[in-house]
């Protein structure tokens, strides 16, 4: 794993409040805003690709609570951004899986908010998510706000790992889980961030078995 990351993964609790939500996920000390914040501004280019990925409140795809962005540069290099965005739920029940809760996105940016500092920026990339899901869940996330989806060049790294490690199906598959440990990746799973940098990571690792 390439160990070079754009913003740390634990909070100074000296930092200004647009800072806190480019950090991972840490619930046990983060501490809530009172007004809802400014979105962090994204790490500047250029890149040659990048990585997305979102955590949902709920089983409602459109239910976006985090977002997570890895940007590759063209020396390898990847530069993280992360976001905590309100679903403006009360279901909370996916926190089982990564540990977010409605206090934690109190005061966090909407995701049109998110979408619209996002959509130029990427719009002449390619966008990897592992498995559909994360492209889904924007769409959903859009209809239900009456706006359309970004046209991004969306790319699955699922597919991508299947054609550099055909060995793991039926032996793990090719969930970040199990390429977590095939290839000995390092990043705490479900978090948008951690996830996003695990995506591009797949992709990077991938690359050198093609052209071997």
């Amino acid at each position: 794993m390439i160990d070079i990351e754009g913003v740390s993964a634990s909070r100074d609790l000296g930092a200004p409040l647009e800072l806190l939500y480019t950090r991972a996920v840490h619930s046990e000390d983060f501490t809530m805003p009172s007004m809802r914040s400014v979105l962090p501004p994204l790490p500047s280019g250029p890149f040659r690709f990048f990585a997305l990925d979102v955590e949902t409140a709920n089983n409602q795809r459109g239910s976006i609570c985090q977002m997570g962005l890895a940007g590759v540069r063209h020396s390898g290099q990847i530069e993280t951004w992360t976001c905590f965005v309100d679903p403006q739920t009360d279901d909370w029940s996916c926190t089982r899986i990564h540990g977010i809760t409605g206090s934690h996105v109190l005061g966090a940016p909407l995701i049109c908010d998110v979408i619209d500092l996002l959509e130029d920026p990427l719009s002449d990339h390619v966008i990897y998510q592992h498995s559909g899901f994360d492209r889904a869940a924007i769409a959903a996330a859009c209809k239900t706000h009456q706006r359309d989806a970004p046209d991004w060049q969306w790319r699955d790294s699922v597919q991508v790992a299947r054609k550099a490690w055909p060995e793991l199906k039926g032996n793990g598959g090719h969930g970040l889980a199990s390429l977590k440990q095939h290839l000995g990746l390092s990043f705490r799973h479900h978090d948008a961030g951690e996830d996003a940098r695990a995506a591009a990571e797949v992709v990077l690792r991938a690359e050198t078995v093609f052209a071997g």
